[in-house]
């Protein structure tokens, strides 16, 4: 396949915090841009910096080199693919779509069969970094699908992420996503387990915090969202619903792949109480605050 090169034209659907960053860092690499997405008003400064707008993902699709996507979860993916008003009916064969969602990795392996079908290649492409990292163009994308169309989209990929790995066929990605986000909740179930500890035991936690990050305990869990947890700062950068979702995912793709994953079990069983402990709308750090409270702890 030919290599896109800007100023191609790219699609992008998806206009929440990280797929308007995305979108903005695609369109500074200079590749033409159209934007799709259910409220044009989050597409205005984009719309207002140069870039085209279609009203729906089919418009979208239609002359573009590569189709990305970033939408909340699997139905919505399948939606903006196959609805009445979809991809599927304006991507041309030769196409190259990328969906950077976090969705089933069995679901996007269904997808890219039925988008090859139309001679369409679908590559799944979740993310890590956080809105941070969306904004300054460095995220880690972790793909799965066809290797040409992977080749042929590369310069779309380097203008949204830093570390990018293409790790095997269609739901690979999303595979590899699911292993992000169960080592970080298990990551911080074991933080805020520790702080709690610490502090019942009479320890001043930001200088246990301090301790730790001096050894073999230190990791980007302690080093950022054990900070938030002291802070009791839980502005979003991720929400707890999403990370709930996630796990999901997560204890899906375990029990799919007949592993033993206590570790997966627990955390997504307290993601669940995060939700439902009314912090869903919170960083996913707040899982601290919910440690600390059935702990006894009172702040």
């Amino acid at each position: 396949m030919e290599l896109m090169t800007p100023p191609a034209r790219v699609a992008f659907i998806g206009m929440g915090v990280m797929g308007a960053a995305m979108a903005a860092n695609v369109m500074k690499a200079g590749f033409a841009l159209t934007v799709a997405s259910r409220s044009k008003a989050k597409a205005e400064a984009l719309i207002a910096a140069g870039a085209e707008w279609a009203p729906t993902a089919q418009d979208a699709a239609d002359g573009a080199a590569c189709v990305c996507l970033c939408v909340p979860d699997t139905p919505d993916v399948e939606q903006v693919l196959f609805g009445e008003e979809g991809v599927i009916h304006g991507a041309a064969p030769g196409t190259v779509v990328i969906d950077f969602s976090t969705i089933a990795a069995g679901a996007a392996a269904d997808f890219a069969r039925r988008m090859a079908e139309r001679g369409v290649i679908l590559l799944d492409s979740p993310v890590s970094g956080g809105p941070q990292g969306a904004i300054d163009g460095t995220l880690t994308c972790m793909v799965g699908g066809d290797g040409a169309g992977f080749s042929a989209a590369r310069q779309v990929f380097d203008a949204v992420g830093k570390t990018i790995t293409l790790l095997g066929p269609a739901g690979s990605g999303q595979i590899c996503k699911s292993a992000n986000q169960l080592i970080i909740t298990s990551a911080m179930q074991a933080v805020a387990e520790a702080l709690a500890m610490g502090r019942k035991a009479g320890l001043d936690p930001m200088l246990m915090r301090q301790a730790l990050l001096g050894g073999s305990a230190r990791s980007f869990v302690l080093e950022n969202h054990a900070k938030r947890m002291l802070d009791r700062s839980f502005k979003p950068g991720f929400r707890a619903e999403l990370m709930r979702k996630d796990m999901r995912l997560a204890l899906g793709a375990v029990r799919e792949n007949g592993v033993f994953a206590p570790a997966t079990a627990l955390a997504a069983q307290m993601m669940e109480a995060v939700v439902n402990s009314g912090r869903g709308g919170d960083d996913c750090a707040s899982l601290g605050a919910l440690v600390a409270e059935l702990s006894g702890l009172r702040d």
